[in-house]
Protein backbone atom coordinates (compact mmCIF):
# COMPACT_ATOMS: atom_id res chain seq x y z
CA UNK A 1 0.00 0.00 0.00
CA UNK A 2 1.45 3.37 -0.94
CA UNK A 3 0.80 6.56 0.90
CA UNK A 4 -0.62 9.53 -0.87
CA UNK A 5 1.16 12.86 -1.07
CA UNK A 6 -1.28 14.47 1.34
CA UNK A 7 -0.56 11.92 4.07
CA UNK A 8 3.18 12.48 3.70
CA UNK A 9 2.81 16.24 3.91
CA UNK A 10 0.73 15.91 7.08
CA UNK A 11 3.20 13.71 8.90
CA UNK A 12 6.46 15.35 7.75
CA UNK A 13 5.74 18.99 8.42
CA UNK A 14 8.46 21.50 8.85
CA UNK A 15 8.70 22.94 12.36
CA UNK A 16 6.20 25.71 12.80
CA UNK A 17 7.66 29.17 13.39
CA UNK A 18 6.22 30.68 16.54
CA UNK A 19 7.01 34.35 16.96
CA UNK A 20 5.46 34.25 20.45
CA UNK A 21 8.15 31.86 21.71
CA UNK A 22 10.80 33.89 19.92
CA UNK A 23 9.39 36.95 21.62
CA UNK A 24 9.77 35.31 25.02
CA UNK A 25 13.37 34.44 24.20
CA UNK A 26 14.02 38.07 23.29
CA UNK A 27 12.26 39.12 26.50
CA UNK A 28 14.53 36.78 28.48
CA UNK A 29 17.62 38.14 26.69
CA UNK A 30 16.64 41.74 27.45
CA UNK A 31 15.81 40.99 31.08
CA UNK A 32 19.02 38.99 31.55
CA UNK A 33 21.13 41.76 30.06
CA UNK A 34 19.41 44.45 32.13
CA UNK A 35 19.43 42.34 35.31
CA UNK A 36 23.08 41.43 34.77
CA UNK A 37 24.05 45.08 34.40
CA UNK A 38 22.13 45.88 37.60
CA UNK A 39 23.93 43.04 39.40
CA UNK A 40 27.28 44.39 38.16
CA UNK A 41 26.47 47.82 39.59
CA UNK A 42 25.22 46.21 42.79
CA UNK A 43 28.48 44.28 43.11
CA UNK A 44 30.62 47.33 42.38
CA UNK A 45 28.73 49.34 45.01
CA UNK A 46 29.23 46.62 47.64
CA UNK A 47 32.94 46.26 46.79
CA UNK A 48 33.77 49.96 46.56
CA UNK A 49 31.92 51.20 49.61
CA UNK A 50 30.99 48.77 52.36
CA UNK A 51 29.28 51.50 54.35
CA UNK A 52 26.80 52.00 51.50
CA UNK A 53 25.27 48.60 52.17
CA UNK A 54 23.00 48.62 55.22
CA UNK A 55 23.41 45.50 57.33
CA UNK A 56 20.51 44.42 59.51
CA UNK A 57 21.09 42.82 62.87
CA UNK A 58 20.09 39.34 63.93
CA UNK A 59 19.51 37.95 60.45
CA UNK A 60 20.10 34.25 59.95
CA UNK A 61 22.57 34.79 57.12
CA UNK A 62 25.43 37.11 57.99
CA UNK A 63 28.17 37.66 55.45
CA UNK A 64 30.93 39.96 54.37
CA UNK A 65 29.41 42.50 51.98
CA UNK A 66 32.64 42.80 49.97
CA UNK A 67 32.59 39.06 49.31
CA UNK A 68 28.96 39.22 48.26
CA UNK A 69 29.81 42.17 46.06
CA UNK A 70 32.31 40.02 44.16
CA UNK A 71 29.74 37.24 43.82
CA UNK A 72 27.17 39.68 42.39
CA UNK A 73 29.77 41.21 40.07
CA UNK A 74 30.90 37.85 38.63
CA UNK A 75 27.35 36.53 38.38
CA UNK A 76 26.27 39.75 36.66
CA UNK A 77 29.01 39.45 34.03
CA UNK A 78 28.01 35.84 33.27
CA UNK A 79 24.32 36.84 33.04
CA UNK A 80 25.10 39.69 30.63
CA UNK A 81 27.22 37.41 28.42
CA UNK A 82 24.49 34.74 28.32
CA UNK A 83 21.83 37.40 27.62
CA UNK A 84 23.80 38.81 24.69
CA UNK A 85 24.36 35.26 23.35
CA UNK A 86 20.58 34.67 23.48
CA UNK A 87 20.10 37.48 20.95
CA UNK A 88 22.19 35.39 18.52
CA UNK A 89 20.11 32.27 19.20
CA UNK A 90 22.83 30.26 20.93
CA UNK A 91 21.35 27.06 22.36
CA UNK A 92 23.94 26.91 25.16
CA UNK A 93 22.82 30.38 26.29
CA UNK A 94 19.36 28.99 27.10
CA UNK A 95 20.80 26.39 29.48
CA UNK A 96 23.32 28.82 30.99
CA UNK A 97 20.54 31.41 31.32
CA UNK A 98 18.35 29.07 33.36
CA UNK A 99 21.30 28.11 35.57
CA UNK A 100 22.52 31.65 36.26
CA UNK A 101 18.98 32.95 36.76
CA UNK A 102 18.51 30.22 39.39
CA UNK A 103 21.79 31.16 41.03
CA UNK A 104 20.73 34.81 40.87
CA UNK A 105 17.50 33.96 42.69
CA UNK A 106 19.48 32.27 45.47
CA UNK A 107 22.00 35.12 45.70
CA UNK A 108 19.23 37.72 45.87
CA UNK A 109 17.37 35.70 48.49
CA UNK A 110 20.48 35.84 50.65
CA UNK A 111 20.78 39.57 49.82
CA UNK A 112 17.28 40.28 51.24
CA UNK A 113 18.41 41.83 54.57
CA UNK A 114 20.62 44.35 52.77
CA UNK A 115 18.28 45.59 50.03
CA UNK A 116 14.89 43.89 50.42
CA UNK A 117 12.90 45.65 47.68
CA UNK A 118 15.74 45.42 45.16
CA UNK A 119 16.29 41.73 45.93
CA UNK A 120 12.58 40.91 45.55
CA UNK A 121 12.44 42.69 42.19
CA UNK A 122 15.48 40.78 40.91
CA UNK A 123 14.06 37.47 42.19
CA UNK A 124 10.88 38.16 40.21
CA UNK A 125 12.89 39.06 37.09
CA UNK A 126 14.90 35.84 37.42
CA UNK A 127 11.68 33.82 37.76
CA UNK A 128 10.31 35.39 34.55
CA UNK A 129 13.61 34.70 32.77
CA UNK A 130 13.55 31.03 33.77
CA UNK A 131 9.94 30.72 32.61
CA UNK A 132 10.64 32.47 29.31
CA UNK A 133 13.66 30.28 28.57
CA UNK A 134 11.77 27.07 29.41
CA UNK A 135 8.80 27.86 27.15
CA UNK A 136 10.67 26.51 24.13
CA UNK A 137 10.83 27.66 20.53
CA UNK A 138 8.73 25.03 18.74
CA UNK A 139 5.36 23.49 19.42
CA UNK A 140 4.93 19.74 19.06
CA UNK A 141 1.77 18.66 17.32
CA UNK A 142 -0.27 15.92 18.99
Amino acid sequence: MTSSGTETSRTARAPEHRPFATGWTIFAAIMMTAGGIMAIFQGIAAIAKDSLVVVTRHYVYSMNTTGWGWIHLILGVVVVLAGVALFNGAAWARVVGVLVAGLGMIANFLWLPYYPFWAIVLIAIDAFVIWALCVGTTRKEA
